[in-house]
């Protein structure tokens, strides 16, 4: 790219921080406005400008164009983040997490892939081919979306929306919303062990003792692609069974010890950050499926704005992690850095320790410790309920008799449950 335009290598390195910018510009200024419009054009049509706005970017020979559009279209890429809150708003509370899984896990898929893809393209054809293929991409999106996307109606059609306050209204959404609040720290600190690590792994990857070339080094993301595609699995089995907040400390716990692991080894055997690629791919979509299932519960009319005080936090910590690992990788190479990501997940597990999952202020335990979600008690009870009613043929004449006393069994069974559930607390 530097070659093409004719500008130094640090320039032409600086449009993947205008895309950066560009798309922590879309997430506080455009995904809000999915509260307010209908998804299915809202999404349709920044896809479709994208796209169409991607075509100077293959096309242009002008450094300063090619520039400013790559921040336009960082900007307007930002579609999976109202998928997101689209999927809160339709899943059952049961099954948020595995179904924001198959989301999350595509989302990371396509980056981990991308990164891989581009790194071997690049080792083979010109950077202009990789922009090409990408164009292609976007327009089989759109194709698809167009004809297997519903229409799904405004959540707030007859809302007056001020636009100019909105920054402000998510500014307060982490200022009144504990659960919030904790959620976009724990993500904070994800973001930069995650960034930390895999900007620093090409460093030393590519020095001594190993060396490796840029296509190798970038075969390195499939690592954790099996990881990724079992998500929706493991998000049935445990996270949908679970409280957030302990499925997120697991995870925690999984990544910082990947890390400690990582960076123990990592300097003189390259299974140290084979094994910390792998705990960190795991533990981050435990911890980030489990974050976001938790505070999609925060305000229905407002998932969009909850999503992006989310976001907004998590790529500052993006950015921190890549800087901090960078300038510590400098100082003192792979040790320092990996020091940087344990400290990182040090901190994340104290957030999540110092306020419980049932805790509705900002610090405590009230509310209990029980680990399993009171939803799946109620969703057995009404079951068992069902259950009852068919295999006592509550139907014609008694069976509303039969029906009630059957119900009324099952609500002080389920009573039952709870009280339990408060006892044992």
């Amino acid at each position: 790219m530097a070659e093409t335009f004719n500008v130094t290598f640090e320039k032409a390195s600086s449009v993947a921080t205008l895309m950066q910018a560009g798309y922590c510009s879309g997430l506080l200024f455009i995904c809000p406005l999915g509260d307010i419009f209908p998804r299915r054009p809202f999404i349709l049509g920044l896809i479709a400008f994208t796209a169409t706005l991607w075509i100077p970017l293959c096309l242009t020979t002008s450094f300063p164009s090619f520039a400013a559009i790559s921040f336009l279209c960082g900007a307007t890429t930002v579609t999976p983040q109202l998928m997101l809150p689209l999927v809160g708003d339709l899943a059952p509370p049961a099954r948020r997490a595995s179904s924001l899984a198959v989301i999350v896990s595509g989302l990371s898929l396509g980056v981990l892939l991308a990164r891989t893809l581009a790194g071997v393209l690049a080792s083979f054809t010109s950077w202009r081919n990789i922009y090409w293929f990408g164009l292609g991409v976007q327009w089989l999106v759109f194709a698809l979306l167009y004809v297997w996307m519903p229409d799904y109606p405004s959540k707030n059609p007859d809302t007056k929306f001020n636009y100019f306050k909105m920054p402000w209204q998510i500014a307060q959404l982490l200022a009144t919303e504990p659960l919030l609040l904790q959620a976009a720290l724990v993500a904070f600190l994800h973001s930069g062990i995650f960034t930390s690590y895999w900007t620093t792994l090409s460093f030393l990857l590519s020095s001594p003792p190993y060396e490796y070339s840029s296509m190798v080094i970038g075969l390195f993301g499939l690592i954790g692609v099996v990881v990724i595609v079992c998500a929706p699995i493991y998000s049935r089995l445990i996270i949908d069974r679970l409280v957030p907040l302990v499925s997120a400390i697991m995870g925690l716990v999984v990544e910082t010890v990947g890390v400690v692991v990582g960076t123990s080894v990592g300097s003189f055997n390259v299974a140290g950050p084979v094994v910390q690629a792998i705990m960190i791919d795991l533990g981050g979509q435990f911890t980030q499926i489990a974050m976001r299932s938790s505070i999609y519960g925060i305000q229905p009319l407002a998932r969009n704005r909850v999503n992006t005080a989310y976001m907004v936090v998590s790529f500052a910590g993006q950015l921190t992690g890549t800087a901090v690992g960078n300038r510590l990788y400098a100082q003192g190479g792979w040790v320092y850095s990996g020091a940087c990501g344990i400290a990182f997940g040090g901190f994340a597990l104290i957030i999540c320790l110092v306020r419980g999952p049932r805790e509705k202020g900002w610090v405590g335990w009230s509310g209990g410790w029980t680990c399993r979600r009171e939803d799946l008690a109620l969703k057995k009870s009404e079951m068992a309920t069902e259950q009852a009613l068919e295999e006592a043929g509550a139907v014609g004449e008694g069976g509303e008799d039969v029906r009630r006393d059957v119900q009324s069994a099952s609500a002080s069974n389920g009573g039952n449950l709870t009280s339990d559930g408060k006892n044992q607390q």
